[in-house]
């Protein structure tokens, strides 16, 4: 991809600062190339209420501490009830239950994302977390995404999709895509192909299906903005002053935020089943 310049002072992205990134003239990686450089990132969310994906996105490198990304609805209703969360790393076929005290959960209710700050894994988890997508920019529609996950079909394997995207919703800070989001994908990486590898750009959050004809027909998926991400354990200095700094359990959203769907059509957030 090839990005126009930064503005000499960043600026949140709106609909009035935002920069649309095209496609790059140079050879990009091939999908497959992409999935491989994503799967030590890559995690399996599970909890007492279902489960969902999740990847790597912050690590500290003067603390035992790391950050993954995935959609609120993923983890809202195990925070609220303070029960524990288990992750699977695909990476190193690892596992970790990570109790209410051992975590630490920060969660964006109008935006359905949530990132989990915890120790315990660092000596598999690489070093450097991928490359997110700047601050004040986003990609243009008709540019080919991919995105991965644990798709309930088929629990145990991590799944590629892809679609284009449709839109970008500058005031919500989401894409529309035109692709596939089934149980068990939420809060999976969507990712472009970037001139010499992948570059996040997004969290699955949602499908909305066209239910005008009284069927179930192809829809759109919503792909959430990283913003937020962006060197996030650097925040913190320990676990304990991540959880002081978490969002109270109390204050979890038991139901995950709906995009408005036009008539007709419906929003299913696939992160959960069982």
């Amino acid at each position: 991809m090839t990005d126009k310049p930064l503005p000499s002072k960043p600026t949140l992205p709106d609909s009035t600062t935002m920069t649309m990134v095209t496609a790059s003239s140079a050879g990009p990686p091939e999908w497959h190339t992409a999935i491989n450089q994503l799967r030590p990132y890559m995690f399996r969310i599970s909890t007492p209420d279902g489960f969902g994906t999740g990847f790597l996105v912050s690590r500290r490198r003067k603390a035992p501490l790391c950050a993954i990304a995935t959609a609120a609805h993923v983890v809202a209703h195990a925070h609220y009830w303070e029960e524990p969360i288990r992750l699977y790393h695909v990476g190193s076929d690892e596992t970790i239950l990570l109790r209410s005290t051992e975590r630490a959960v920060n969660l964006n209710a109008d935006l359905d994302t949530a990132s989990l700050v915890f120790a315990g894994l660092e000596a598999v988890l690489p070093e450097d977390p991928l490359p997110l997508m700047r601050k004040g920019y986003y990609l243009k529609p008709g540019v080919e995404i991919g995105w991965l996950g644990f798709p309930a079909i088929r629990l145990t394997e991590l799944c590629f999709f892809s679609g284009r995207i449709s839109a970008y919703l500058a005031t919500d800070a989401r894409y529309l895509v035109d692709g596939v989001a089934i149980n068990g994908v939420s809060g999976g990486p969507a990712f472009n192909l970037g001139a010499v590898s992948a570059e996040l750009m997004g969290v699955v959050s949602a499908y909305i299906p066209n239910r005008n004809t009284g069927e179930v027909l192809p829809g759109v998926a919503v792909v959430l903005d990283v913003t937020e991400y962006h060197d996030l354990t650097e925040r913190f200095r320990s676990l304990d002053e991540a959880k002081a700094q978490e969002t109270p359990p109390t204050e979890a959203p038991l139901q995950p935020p709906v995009p408005t769907p036009e008539p007709g059509t419906s929003t299913h957030h696939p992160g959960h089943s069982t």
